[in-house]
């Protein structure tokens, strides 16, 4: 299930940890959430994710074909 970072804005105003974390489904994703000391003056953060490959790492100088669209193209 994904978790998504949320801020409260009360809490950092007062000082406090101002970001925690939230599981729900996708579905969900868009729903207001309260943060843990119950207020609910919160906003959702952007998350990045990165995700690295190890397609065509082989020892024959291969890439693996990567570019833009994973080589079906031409462009890598």
């Amino acid at each position: 299930m994904p978790r998504y970072e949320f801020r409260c804005l009360d809490c950092s105003r007062e000082g406090g940890q101002s970001i925690f974390e939230v599981s729900r489904p996708m579905s969900a994703a868009s729903d207001p959430a309260s943060c843990p000391a119950g207020h609910d003056d919160t906003v959702k953060l952007l998350s990045m994710v990165s995700m690295v490959s190890s397609v065509g790492s082989g020892s024959s100088g291969s890439s693996g074909g990567g570019g833009c669209c994973g080589g079906s193209c031409g462009c890598g």
